[in-house]
Parts: C-alpha cells; structure tokens; sequence
C-alpha cells in the first residue's frame, strides 16, 4: 500500500505523522529502493536518505530534495503503486 502525505499537519493528526517518522526511519535504515510519484505525475526513484518535518532527501541517480506537500503517495520499488 503506498504511503500518502498530507498537504498540511495539525495536531488530530499526530497518530498518523508518529505512522510516516515509522515508516520513513524504516526505509532509511534497511536501504529500501523507493519511487516517490509527485502532485505533477513526475517519479522519482531512489533511497530516502533523510528527512524532516517538510521535506525528504532520495538519494538515486542524483539527490534530490523533494517537499513533501509535492509527493502524491510513494511505495516501495517492485511494488505496483497502485
């Protein structure tokens, strides 16, 4: 199932953004190759070498910060993302 962000953050949402640090600390520390598909349909498909608050770094072809209000939904490569 592929992971979705929010364009904005409150407080009701705390249980869902403690699920995203989860699941991004997860994918950085076991290497995991991912595909990041943006607002604007672009993939981008690398490694989540960092992230914060408003942004994750994919470390891929090049590294590439992305803003995470630009991300539609990411899944794990191999997977269909669908």
């Amino acid at each position: 199932m592929p992971l979705r962000f929010s364009a904005e953050q409150t407080d009701v949402d705390a249980p869902k953004r403690h699920a995203e640090l989860f699941y991004l600390q997860k994918q950085i520390q076991s290497q995991t190759p991912m595909v990041v598909v943006l607002e604007d349909g672009e993939h981008v498909e690398g490694y989540i070498e960092w992230y914060d608050r408003n942004s994750i770094k994919v470390r891929g072809r090049g590294k590439t910060l992305i803003y995470k209000s630009a991300i539609k939904y990411m899944y794990k490569l191999g997977d269909t993302g669908q």
